[in-house]
């Protein structure tokens, strides 16, 4: 099987089977939901999303996080992973919203990569899930799955990783690639005991096919 064939063999289930996938992080604007990918890293999006109703109901807004102090912030979000360098960067990111941006989330990689705490996968999530623009967030269930099934050739490269899948899938739907990787590496493909056996893509997966 060629790499253009398992590609088209992948859009062709997850298009049958998963059309509507999106992110299972709970928010209602660009600001709550770079607080919540934010809060995501290395923790699951269950415990994101446990913490983050209070969080947003008493700073609704850039300029009310940014007046607010590491320190409480700390309170709201301390049963998510590194909660003290997280509060502290969510009070930072705020701050520079108001000050550099007008209080407004940025619309491109590299402003967005200058907010405390952004990394390029927290804004390349910005990017395909609120502004519409061609890219691909690359976590631990899309690299992965990516290896795995072999849409990428055994790539030990983030960037790599990402840059293959953005050439590889057509750019209108890179959004719901990320998110069939994701949901697929979280649920079938996980990192231990992968669900082989009821997997609808197994046909076209080099892990199973080797």
């Amino acid at each position: 099987m060629t790499t253009k064939e398992r590609y088209n063999a992948v859009i062709e289930w997850f298009s049958k089977n998963m059309p509507d996938a999106k992110s299972e992080l709970n928010y209602e604007n660009a600001f709550q939901l770079l607080i919540a990918v934010m809060l995501s890293a290395q923790c699951t999006d269950k415990r994101v999303n446990m913490v983050t109703p209070k969080l947003f109901r008493d700073f609704p807004t850039p300029e009310t996080l940014a007046k607010t102090s590491q320190d409480i912030v700390f309170q709201y979000i301390k049963s998510i992973s590194y909660p003290n360098a997280k509060a502290k960067h969510l009070v930072e990111m705020a701050k520079m919203l108001v000050n550099d941006f007008d209080s407004k989330v940025p619309n491109n990689r590299e402003d967005l990569e200058k907010l405390p705490g952004v990394g390029r996968k927290t804004a390349n999530v910005m990017l395909i899930v609120i502004f519409n623009e061609p890219a691909m967030p690359v976590d631990t269930h899309v690299f992965r799955v990516a290896n795995r099934i072999g849409l990428t050739n055994h790539s030990r490269n983030v960037l790599t990783t990402e840059k293959t899948l953005v050439k590889n899938f057509p750019k209108d739907m890179l959004n719901l690639a990320h998110h069939w990787l994701i949901l697929h590496g979280r649920y079938t493909c996980t990192a231990i005991k992968p669900k082989c056996h009821q997997c609808g893509i197994s046909h076209c997966c080099k892990f199973v096919n080797k």
